[in-house]
């Protein structure tokens, strides 16, 4: 599975397993080596594996430079997925719903591999899925916007349905134009909800990114 931590692959994720015609092996999720965070999704690896554990899934990372040139990226991306078929990998799933060109690539670099692409959400109505995911327990906060395509307030916010009425009609309901970009904290898979904090909010490379904490829980000392 192709993992960005958000939602869109994580209901990809869903819909794969609900239909029992491919085994998950594990997730791959691509992450900057400088930051230690999740690619423009800006979440910490903490969490990523927090979600990986939640959902009882291997984690396979590839650290990538910031910033990382196309040549550089789709060396390493060849690289894992020779790796992946190595290890006797077929399919891998991905949460692209409409952009063409993505597509393309990603079917381009799999061929490449011998391997096959499959998208479970391709040409969904992004209204009608956004509302689905929401209505079926998927929970997810807004960890990136891009300000020119998307209101700045929505960083930090639940994705829920009062946000989803807040949004302008220029902005997809599932941000599949880039405007914004989830982490997914409880869904139907996991085994349990992660716990977390909301932290700052950051502008970096003309994007804001809000970043999310693991909530510990104290320690209780035992009676003496």
């Amino acid at each position: 599975m192709a993992w960005s931590s958000g939602k869109d692959a994580a209901w990809a994720l869903h819909l794969t397993l609900q239909s029992g015609e491919l085994e998950i092996v594990g997730l791959l999720t691509t992450v900057s080596e400088a930051f230690g965070r999740v690619s423009m999704h800006g979440v910490c690896e903490t969490l990523l594996e927090a979600q990986a554990a939640a959902l009882g899934l291997p984690l396979h990372r590839v650290p990538i430079p910031t910033p990382c040139p196309d040549e550089v990226y789709g060396d390493l991306i060849r690289a894992s997925l020779a790796q992946a078929g190595a290890d006797g990998v077929s399919h891998i799933i991905f949460g692209d719903i409409f952009l063409e060109d993505v597509r393309a690539y990603r079917e381009a670099r799999l061929r490449e591999a011998g391997m096959t692409a499959c998208f479970p959400l391709w040409l969904s109505d992004t209204t009608a899925l956004a509302h689905q995911m929401i209505e079926t327990g998927l929970r997810a906060v807004i960890t990136c916007v891009d300000p020119r395509q998307a209101p700045r307030d929505i960083i930090g916010r639940a994705y829920d349905e009062e946000l989803l009425a807040s949004l302008p009609d220029s902005v997809d309901p599932c941000g599949e134009n880039g405007e914004f970009h989830t982490f997914v904290w409880d869904s139907p898979l996991f085994a349990r909800p992660i716990e977390i904090n909301v932290g700052e909010t950051v502008e970096r490379d003309g994007f804001l990114f809000t970043d999310l904490l693991l909530h510990e829980h104290p320690q209780i000392a035992g009676n003496t």
